[in-house]
């Protein structure tokens, strides 16, 4: 309920927790314990939102190694579920890990122009019917795509937030909406 725009990722008749949510915790991670990148995250399980009650999420991070990688982990259970075992993480699912590295990002190649020159575009109009019959449901925060062109193997896309998303964005280093409607 603190978090409404989840709410709009159903895939097969449940909604999920997107992955680029996942990514989100892991940079809000790295950013508190002096990392600059998230290097690697693999996806193990997805989260399934309950329709009542909440999540718990445990975000764990390794100090640094010799090499200054540091490793993550993400789990969740329901709220208020007891833990069980000695590692006290039986209880509860893994659905993400990977590494973080003190490295700084590598900037990303300028644009001169836009959309790039000599990329054709892409028709879009029937993406979002395509891909709910596919049995993925984009509600309207995830429904970001605008335009998009393909010069190549590259693909270039235009994406926004609605309304109510980009309000709250400042929150995040990439609103976990945003960054999935560009994969799309």
């Amino acid at each position: 309920s603190t978090h409404r725009w989840p709410a709009d990722h159903v895939v097969a008749g449940a909604v999920l927790l997107p992955g680029t949510a996942f990514l989100e915790l892991a940079l809000r991670a790295a950013e508190q314990a002096g990392a600059e990148t998230v290097e690697e995250l693999t996806l193990q399980a997805p989260l399934v939102l309950p329709d009542a009650g909440a999540v718990a999420v445990h975000v764990a991070v390794s100090g640094p190694g010799e090499d200054g990688l540091r490793e993550i982990a993400i789990h969740s259970r329901p709220e208020g579920q007891l833990e069980e075992g000695l590692d006290g993480l039986s209880a509860w699912t893994c659905h993400a890990e990977g590494v973080l590295s003190a490295a700084p990002a590598v900037a990303p190649e300028s644009l001169d122009a836009w959309p790039p020159q000599g990329a054709e575009p892409i028709e879009i109009d029937h993406l979002y019917d395509v891909l709910a019959e596919a049995g993925v449901e984009s509600g309207p925060a995830f429904q970001g795509l605008s335009a998009a062109w393909k010069d190549g193997e590259s693909v270039f896309a235009e994406v926004t937030l609605s309304e109510e998303q980009a309000r709250e964005a400042e929150r995040f280093a990439i609103h976990p909406a945003l960054l999935d409607a560009a994969l799309h």
